[in-house]
């Protein structure tokens, strides 16, 4: 619940009046610090702090809350955690969302996702490893060969891909991070599952704070008291750890006996260890205040001197690679020849997300394990809300647009002869982007029926029609072969359960019918049919004829509605708009033809 007083948290309050007694002003931590700089020592914010002056507040985002000034504080104030405390006040308060956060976020939100978790656990399993979502997206080869080196030692070593809300967690999100992570733990309690190895800094701080009833430990640790002997090499590296776990001492050494081990000499930068510093992107701040990230990645660079600077953080190579030549630790320990040559780089993104579900989708398919789940689950009220406003916001939107441009005077340019005089400048190259468009949305996923309108609106009834299904059906046909002869196995990993093997079953029996039923009704996922007709036994010219040929009806229907759309939007109910919608009414029954076909076709709306 919002807070609306100016009354600060419980929390907040005690560690205000901590600083606001035990701070002296020795101007140490401002010394290390960009934020500090710019905002003032801790004694000057604790003393402005007002729950009733959001700035008072806001200004914690800043802060990357890397901990040095913890670190190098004479009176050990626990300034780190004040600022967190700030953030959360802020968020409870309604004013802690920012735009630029909202691709943290999102990452966030896909991390945590049905369609890229997976949690694989064996007989007897006590022991998993959690890889981080980063590490899983820029470096999947590396995940799976830290798995190979634990399975060595144990068997029963299971794997998890998840996300560990380390994001919100930072961006003071309390209330979602405790739903969230809460589930993922108890869980993994539940099914005896004793000790988690973690391959990145963040997970190691987030299940260590949350993780009650687990051990945490890095992979790094597990595979130096395992006796890993990495390939070996030669040369000079520097270590940049990772500012969150700047007191896991266990975790440094581990890391520095790997490096050692392999015959490399590891040269300290002035900043390592406790008093390491932020690589940039910590709390969010390069996405807030990029110039102040950009201070902490400057002074990386001149400690790291050209030499190369070795991480365990997937986050921070990202971020230092722009500035000085760094290494993940797990290239080093696995490719250390290539990675010494600047020839092993980690993925960027969207490549990154396609690894991740790649990852997922080859150890869906391992065997050895007897438990598996992905996570399904919404925060409470997170989402249903949202659900049932949706239908009322885009009835109001739409009713808001056609009385602005009625009472506007805005309708005198919607005439659609004009508009389509401007598309006839263009030529030839008009219709052809259109279709080119067209073509590549099923590849991608995009959805066709914007750009079905579209068509209709530029190109009026004909030859929106012409151009429509010819983009269609080379966008099916494209999806087809993908399916096919691309990338059949992360296709097939994608489209599982009952609906699609019936549906292969179906095709198997009754061929092109199946295609031509599914086609005739709009209602049937057309992106995942084209993919999923790539894996079943139907031909490819069978599969484009009857796409071509039954998808017709609909793409007409649309096609004349959507050419109708400017009488509308005019507030005109004309011929032609009690035509687009008959026809569309028309098309919603088809479902009729279910019959026809021995009601043998699949309803894969279900999926």
């Amino acid at each position: 619940m919002a807070q609306t007083s100016s009354e600060l948290r419980v929390q907040l309050r005690t560690h205000q009046s901590e600083i606001l007694v035990g701070c002296d002003e020795c101007g140490i931590c401002v010394a290390q610090c960009p934020y500090l700089q710019r905002s003032g020592n801790p004694l000057q914010i604790a003393a402005a702090l007002d729950g009733a002056t959001p700035a008072s507040l806001t200004s914690a985002f800043d802060c990357t809350l890397c901990g040095l000034c913890n670190a190098v504080c004479p009176q050990q104030l626990p300034l780190d955690d004040f600022f967190l405390e700030m953030r959360r006040e802020a968020v409870d308060r309604h004013h802690g969302a920012f735009a630029a956060h909202a691709p943290l976020k999102n990452y966030e939100k896909l991390g945590t996702s049905k369609r890229f978790t997976l949690y694989r656990l064996p007989h007897d399993c006590t022991t998993i490893f959690f890889p981080g979502c980063s590490l899983s997206g820029t470096r999947p080869g590396g995940v799976n060969q830290v798995f190979s080196q634990l399975q060595q030692g144990d068997p029963q070593v299971g794997i998890v891909f998840d996300c560990c809300l380390k994001p919100s967690h930072s961006l003071g999100r309390e209330a979602y991070v405790d739903s969230m992570f809460s589930e993922m733990r108890d869980w993994l309690v539940t099914q005896g599952v004793k000790e988690v190895l973690v391959a990145c800094p963040n997970c190691q701080v987030m299940f260590e704070r949350f993780g009650a009833g687990l051990q945490v430990r890095t992979v790094w640790e597990a595979l130096a008291d395992s006796g890993l002997q990495p390939q070996k090499a030669s040369g000079t590296v520097t270590v940049h750890d990772p500012c969150v776990i700047r007191n896991s001492t266990p975790t440094h050494a581990a890391v520095r006996t790997l490096l050692q081990r392999q015959g490399l000499t590891v040269e300290e930068m002035p900043n390592s260890g406790p008093n390491t510093v932020c690589c940039g992107k910590g709390g969010g701040v390069d996405l807030l205040q990029p110039e102040l990230a950009a201070e902490w990645q400057d002074l990386r660079r001149r400690e790291a001197a050209g030499r190369r600077t070795i991480s365990y953080c997937a986050g921070c190579v990202q971020a230092l690679g722009t500035q000085t030549p760094t290494s993940h630790l797990v290239d080093i320990l696995f490719a250390p020849q290539a990675t010494l040559a600047d020839r092993k780089r980690g993925a960027k993104a969207p490549w990154t997300y396609l690894n991740r579900l790649r990852l997922k989708s080859a150890y869906n398919r391992k065997e050895g394990f007897a438990v598996s789940r992905e996570r399904n689950i919404l925060p409470e009220n997170s989402s249903s809300r949202k659900s049932a406003l949706k239908p009322l916001i885009l009835l109001t939107l739409l009713a808001a647009v056609i009385a602005t441009i009625q009472f506007s005077g805005a309708d005198q340019y919607l005439q659609q002869e004009k508009l389509q005089a401007l598309i006839a400048d263009y030529g030839v190259l008009a219709p052809l982007i259109y279709m080119l468009i067209y073509a590549l949305a099923p590849v991608l996923f995009l959805p066709g029926l914007p750009i079905t309108l579209v068509g209709g609106l530029l190109f009026g009834p004909v030859w929106g029609v012409v151009y429509t299904i010819i983009g269609a059906t080379t966008g099916s046909a494209l999806a087809f072969l993908v399916a096919r002869y691309l990338a059949r196995d992360w296709v097939a990993a994608k489209l599982t359960g009952p609906t699609w093997s019936k549906l292969d079953a179906e095709v198997g029996q009754h061929g092109w019918k199946v295609v031509a039923f599914t086609r005739l009704i709009p209602a049937f996922p057309f992106n995942l049919l084209n993919y999923a007709f790539g894996l079943t036994r139907v031909g490819f010219v069978p599969y484009v004829v009857a796409t071509f040929v039954c998808m017709l009806p609909a793409c007409i229907a649309f096609i004349v509605f959507s050419s109708s759309l400017f009488d509308l939007l005019r507030g005109s109910i004309s011929p032609r708009v009690l035509l687009g919608i008959g026809l569309v009414g028309l098309v919603s029954l088809l479902p009729v033809l279910k019959g026809k076909l021995g009601g043998q076709a699949i309803d894969a709306k279900e999926h």
